[in-house]
């Protein structure tokens, strides 16, 4: 590496909280070279995500740049224009952001969306820039890469959306692309898969890469260098293996600790299940099948874990429960009583009884709103409280899931991550349900703050017996949280047993795929996989 690209240097960033000004980013100095890859690391809250969108000359709402210089491949990003920083972001540097469902424009087709910066900067005609998507979507494995550009952002999954955002970073080409949180959304075989392309196209283009994570046992695959960071502070910098291998601070040791949280195993009673599926078929219009003949029983005050790969069904499940996607085929009893199809046509209590949390609270969250409202409404709809009642009960769930009171009168974009998704919690528990179907809560988090959440729905649940359905893509977290396992691959449950069981081999092949797709805490992991696989095949 001998040609600097990108050069920071005393970077400091404010945001304004409880009236006043307050420091997010305190004195960050960065070099980034030409090929290199440099992983930012931390918790949330930590000015990760600040910084890399400073880079492109952004600042937050609510956020300014009071200190230091940007400077890219010579060009003082902090001292140009809005129209010539334009000129720059999308073709010479890109952003690849975590929540794809807040970033795509749901009124346009992928492939229109894909074409769009390379046709406006003159890079490329139509059907060119056309061309090329169909290309870099095979090489993200996206399915049908002739023709998923034709549908619209709802119409594919959580994970297949994230790769489609890849790829329009990359439809330009640029000298730096930003990865803030790019495989948080991805099943542990399409992470493979979208990390191998990552690495294909830095190593082989000389592209420069910025990615943020919360991830280590990823970010070591592909990082050369890795800062941490916490509170807007370094704490440590340095190559890859001897952070990994000779960590020097007490904060990085703890970031590289193995995750130890389990909560104790909950022996199955005899009770009749709270929740039944039976034989549900659900289908995307007329002719996109997603679910199958699934049948499933959900025992009380249990944590039911479903796992799978994107595009399996497992949020779709989800959607029938709640009556979100009225299944085509089948039906769900809830204690025994058939459910409604449709969430429209069922009785308040039938609603009350199953709440869910989403994957993406940015998205779940009306950022318009505060606490007070955004946890009170199911109260006023539910229970019908209203003034001092209701403010008091929003408080209560405000201490029950560990924030402040005060934290009442606040918007959702003043929270952390972390601390949006204990909104999403309290929101849920404000019904008083029975049931809470979590999809994906923690894969947006930090390690740290994905086992606080953990700890805090396991207390939860040992406090109120709530049952959970527990959705997810990480092994880690279903090996932490579950007492049942059941394992999805095409709309169709392949596996599905006490956890004991389902981890113990031998495996269905598809558990052992999963299995052995986790990343691992070693620089060479992902080769090998790639490699052994490659031979395999």
């Amino acid at each position: 590496m001998s040609e600097r690209l990108l050069k920071i240097r005393n970077l400091q960033i404010e945001g304004f909280s409880d009236d006043d000004w307050k420091p997010i980013v305190n004195g960050i100095d960065l070099d980034l070279n030409r090929g290199e890859v440099l992983g930012l690391i931390g918790e949330s809250g930590a000015g990760k995500s600040t910084i890399g969108i400073a880079i492109m000359g952004y600042c937050r709402p609510g956020c300014r740049m009071v200190g230091g210089t940007i400077d890219f491949d010579g060009i003082p990003i902090h001292a140009q224009s809005h129209e010539q920083i334009r000129e720059i972001r999308g073709v010479r540097m890109s952003y690849v952001a975590q929540s794809a469902a807040a970033s795509f424009n749901p009124a346009h087709r992928l492939i229109d969306q894909y074409c769009e910066t390379p046709v406006q900067h003159g890079v490329l005609k139509f059907e060119k820039a056309a061309k090329n998507a169909r290309t870099i979507y095979a090489r993200l494995d996206l399915p049908d890469p002739d023709k998923i550009g034709s549908r619209f952002p709802h119409q594919v999954s959580g994970g297949q959306l994230q790769r489609a955002m890849v790829a329009m970073a990359m439809s330009c080409e640029p000298d730096l692309i930003i990865f803030d949180e790019p495989t948080t959304a991805l099943d542990v075989t399409t992470q493979i898969e979208v990390l191998a392309a990552i690495k294909d196209i830095v190593e082989n283009s000389n592209t420069a890469a910025i990615y943020i994570t919360h991830d280590l046992a990823v970010v070591v695959q592909l990082a050369d260098r890795i800062m941490v960071l916490r509170y807007g502070d370094l704490v440590e910098q340095g190559n890859t293996r001897e952070i990994l291998n000779d960590p020097k601070e007490d904060y990085t040791k703890e970031l590289l600790a193995v995750r130890t949280y389990r909560k104790d195993y909950q022996e199955a009673n005899s009770e009749k299940p709270i929740l039944e599926v039976k034989k549900v078929h659900a289908s995307y219009g007329d002719s996109v099948k997603v679910l199958e003949d699934i049948n499933l029983e959900v025992g009380r005050c249990r944590t039911v874990a479903v796992v799978g790969e994107s595009g399996s069904g497992k949020s779709t499940l989800a959607r029938a429960i709640t009556g979100l996607l009225p299944p085509s085929e089948g039906s769900i009893c809830y204690e025994g009583e058939e459910l409604l199809r449709s969430y429209k046509d069922r009785p308040k209590q039938q609603l009350r009884n199953i709440q869910m949390i989403y994957q993406m609270p940015d998205v779940a969250l009306n950022p318009r709103q505060k606490l007070r409202d955004t946890i009170g409404r199911p109260l006023g709809f539910y229970f019908g409280l209203s003034g001092q009642e209701r403010e008091q009960r929003v408080k209560e769930l405000l201490e029950m899931i560990e924030l402040p009171h005060n934290y009442i009168d606040r918007y959702t974009p003043e929270l952390s991550g972390g601390q949006k998704q204990r909104v999403c919690i309290a929101r849920a528990l404000a019904a008083d349900p029975a049931i809470i179907i979590c999809d994906e809560v923690t894969s947006a988090l930090d390690q740290l703050v994905a086992e606080e959440i953990l700890k805090l729905l396991h207390r939860l649940q040992e406090e109120l017996k709530i049952t959970y359905l527990f959705i997810t893509h990480d092994l880690a977290t279903v090996k932490a949280i579950a007492d049942d396992i059941v394992v999805m691959l095409r709309g169709k449950i392949v596996e599905h047993g006490e956890k004991g069981e389902v981890l113990t081999p031998p495996h269905h092949e598809y558990t052992e795929l999963l299995l052995s797709s986790v990343p691992e805490m070693e620089p060479d992991w992902l080769d090998g996989v790639l490699e052994d696989r490659k031979v395999t095949a």
